[in-house]
């Protein structure tokens, strides 16, 4: 039977096409990615989940304070500790200070209260809430006010190591300078207060401030908003005692400052009757300048850490939409997968019609099938149904053609041909068929001996052009060969029953399918342009109008890849072949009938679930470490259960329907973490092989010699 095929010319091998090109490029993009990822993650955590911090007021453990020098414990609230010196507000006078701002809510409204008011004050800004308001930082210097560091992530400097002090000094600088050009030399450390109040590990921290030329500016009057006693009560916390001038402790952010904002509209008038100034530390203490105009070098490193800490930010808003709609899509599609499986499974009762007994011709394309060869001719021949098996050699170099001959066995042909590849096999087998109705099946497959009667049994209703059988893992001993089993059972076959109800099938597997000979001239036969040609073969009968189905009760045992490689390599060319051939078939998308039941139903769901939803798949691996390690780790580990329980019993369910013993099911959690991982992988590789235009050769998959024949039944 003459094939068309509009394929470039190229060098041939022992199974196709082998133009192939260098993949080392998208593993490097894939870690690239992946890498940049964890990076925004992990900027994201230390920056948003405050590792090393506590709420305000929380008791901090207790330490000696034999190395604070005296004149510092008793001294001003201003501190040099590089030169050991202090300083303190004049008399009358109130520095008004501010922590833990800016913040969008309650800044803007003390910024307010202040220009109605006609006071400045000092606002100590966390760096990473620089890097969220900007624009209201820079609000802050251009109504006069006074700009200090608090820190980049709001952390305890005397609890924090050397480096990672530096560091939170050194980014709530450059944050500050992204957003405002300047840079301040005023500190003040979190959680601290009073001078009398310093341990030795704060003198430590308040000692490597110094070195990096900041001064200290600790508290002398702390009106505890940050307990929200009630406006009164803050008020009286905030009125100095006596003529001594103060350093007053207030906050804009942090949580509700209703409060504060009230307080304060009613504390500077009190204040100014006292006959006290309200201003700055840097005023109230009479200090040098105490804000620079960045250098140009720091201006660009601020700007480029702002825009990776809005890129983040980005980034984890994307990407938590992308989880929540993955997950909820997921769990869509196991209730759709199970009501489909009732409801098949329901209909399958109801039979086809009048039993289908016309002879069946088996076609078997072999390539070096030595190991296996036997056991699958005679499961056919031991079929309850009568057939012809004809085997087409396809150049073989280990004796398979011969060692079919010397079986000697009646029903059995077979054809040799120059090695051409796995579709120019079934050709010629289909050019050599008696039979109207004719299976196809791997030369590594072996058939139950009702396996033939049960797949022809469909071909009752002519609209049926194709059928799927059901593929069983013969060699699932091991890990590897329980997890392919699992995935056989769980998710090739409940897909089946799916698309069989949608009237969408897109691929009627290698190992068991059964098709009708003049469908398959009418569309030119086998082609051989992707290297999963059952699919390309299922969706071409699909757009020809014809309908393909599954029965689940036709069974063959295939062997499955016994290695990690061996099984990189199929999965590969299966997952490749099927882009290939969604690619090929696109055009489906927009036409009707059984063509557009495959395009709008079949190739959205194969987009879906074996393409965007396995891309996703290292994201939410990365991701579930982050949440281990910065949210709530209950939380993340209870998700995964309820994950883990979903696909448990969607498994358990599958498995019944099958009549599967669950015993296999105790290694499905370690598949989950194992071998998932390695789908998701050749999934990358196949999309990045498809855009990058490259073509793959055959791959054979190396036989284990596992099969056996099943007991023969009585033949017709």
């Amino acid at each position: 039977m003459p094939t068309t095929s509009t394929r470039p010319r190229a060098r041939r091998g022992r199974r196709g096409v082998v133009r192939q090109t260098s993949l080392r490029t998208h593993w490097l993009l894939l870690t690239v990615l992946v890498l940049t990822l964890a990076a925004a993650l992990l900027l994201q955590g230390w920056t948003r989940h405050m590792i090393g911090t506590a709420p305000d007021g929380a008791d901090r453990p207790k330490a000696s304070a034999g190395a604070v020098p005296p004149q510092i414990a008793d001294g001003g609230p201003v501190i040099d500790a590089a030169a050991v010196r202090t300083a303190k507000p004049a008399a009358h006078t109130v520095a008004l200070t501010f922590d833990d701002g800016p913040d969008p809510v309650w800044t803007p409204k003390i910024l307010d209260v202040l220009k109605r008011a006609q006071v400045h004050a000092t606002f100590f800004v966390v760096g990473t809430q620089v890097a969220d308001n900007p624009d209201l930082t820079r609000r802050i210097l251009a109504e006069g006010h006074q700009i200090g560091i608090h820190t980049f992530t709001h952390t305890d400097l005397a609890a924090a190591s050397p480096w990672r002090r530096t560091l939170e000094l050194r980014e709530a600088q450059l944050a500050l300078a992204g957003a405002t050009g300047t840079t301040s030399s005023l500190l003040r450390p979190p959680y601290s207060s009073e001078n009398s109040a310093l341990t030795d590990p704060d003198w430590a921290a308040l000692q490597d401030a110094a070195h990096a030329g900041y001064l200290t500016v600790l508290t002398t009057l702390d009106s505890e908003d940050w307990r929200r006693p009630g406006v009164e009560k803050i008020v009286a916390n905030a009125t100095p005692k006596g003529p001594n001038g103060q350093v007053l402790l207030m906050h804009d952010a942090g949580g509700d400052r209703a409060q504060t904002v009230t307080a304060l509209e009613q504390l500077l008038p009190k204040l100014k009757a006292a006959g006290f100034r309200v201003t700055t530390v840097g005023d109230a203490a009479a200090l040098p300048a105490t804000s620079h105009p960045a250098a140009t070098a720091d201006r660009w490193q601020g700007r480029a850490l702002l825009a990776a800490l809005a890129g983040s930010d980005w980034a984890l808003r994307v990407l938590g939409w992308l989880l929540w709609g993955a997950g909820a899509i997921g769990v869509v599609r196991a209730v759709a997968l199970v009501v489909a499986a009732r409801r098949h499974k329901k209909l399958r009762r109801k039979g086809w019609g009048p039993p289908v007994t016309e002879p069946v011709s088996v076609i078997v394309p072999a390539y070096n099938e030595s190991a296996g060869i036997e056991a699958a001719v005679r499961s056919l021949l031991a079929s309850d149904h009568p057939v012809e098996v004809i085997v087409v050699d396809d150049g073989s170099t280990d004796g398979t053609a011969d060692l079919v001959e010397s079986l000697n066995l009646p029903y059995v042909r077979v054809v040799r041909q120059a090695n051409a590849g796995k579709p120019a096999a079934l050709n010629n087998g289909l050019r050599h068929a008696r039979a109207e109705l004719v299976v196809m099946v791997d030369g590594d497959t072996v058939f139950e001996p009702d396996a033939v009667r049960h797949l022809v049994q469909p071909f009752a209703d002519r609209r049926v052009g194709a059928v799927s059988g059901n593929a069983k893992v013969v060699n699932r001993g091991g890990l590897l060969g329980r997890w392919q089993h699992i995935e056989y059972v769980v998710g090739f076959n409940l897909d089946r029953r799916l698309f069989d109800l949608a009237e969408c099938m897109p691929t009627v597997p290698g190992a068991v399918g059964a098709f009708r000979r003049s469908a398959l001239l009418r569309i030119g036969g086998v082609a051989g342009e992707t290297l999963a040609e059952d699919t390309d073969l299922t969706m071409a009968l699909c757009r020809a109008g014809w309908r393909v189905v599954y029965e689940e009760r036709a069974k063959a045992w295939t062997e499955a890849p016994a290695s990690l490689s061996a099984l990189w390599r199929q999965r590969y060319r299966w997952c490749y072949g099927t882009l290939q051939a969604m690619w090929k078939h696109r055009g489906a998308l927009g036409q009707r009938g059984q063509a557009g039941k495959l395009g709008r139903r079949g190739l959205l769901y194969l987009l879906m679930f074996q393409v965007l939803m396995p891309l996703l798949g290292p994201v939410v691996d990365v991701f579930a470490l982050y949440g281990l390690a910065f949210l709530d780790p209950v939380r993340v580990i209870g998700l995964w259960l309820v994950f883990q329980l979903l696909q448990t019993a969607t498994a358990v369910y599958a498995f019944r329907l099958d009549r599967e013993r669950l015993g296999p099911l105790w290694t499905l959690p370690l598949q989950q973490v194992v071998y998932r991982q390695l789908m998701y992988l050749v999934v990358i590789q196949s999309v990045c092989t498809a855009l990058a235009g490259s073509r793959l050769r055959w791959q054979r998959m190396q036989r284990y010699g596992s099969l056996q024949v099943p007991p023969p039944a009585a033949r017709p």
